[in-house]
């Protein structure tokens, strides 16, 4: 269902959250780091972009990394329009952070 500025009513009534996306992932993935983003119009919680660090990416091709993220999230993944991530082993974003 759509609100009048085009947002989700279901996402933007407190269901989807940055916070609620962040701890979820932190606890799941048992993540070292993650920056989640709302880049929906109006902030409203339709979009988001999403970076993950943690160490079960280790070995994982990312595919495999998107799919873990993707698993964690999947109710929420039902009612978000757009979903954009970047998964990273600690190491690739110790390397990240020096460029």
């Amino acid at each position: 269902m759509r609100g009048a500025a085009g947002c989700s009513i279901m996402a933007g009534d407190g269901g989807i959250s940055v916070e609620t996306l962040k701890e979820k992932l932190r606890r799941e993935l048992q993540a070292e780091h993650v920056e989640v983003e709302d880049t929906s119009p109006n902030h409203c919680a339709t979009s988001f972009r999403v970076i993950v660090v943690s160490p079960q990416f280790e070995g994982k091709a990312l595919l495999q990394r998107h799919r873990l993220v993707n698993s964690c999230l999947a109710e929420e993944l039902k009612i978000i329009h757009a979903f954009e991530q970047k998964t990273l082993t600690p190491a690739q974003w110790e390397q990240e952070k020096q460029k």
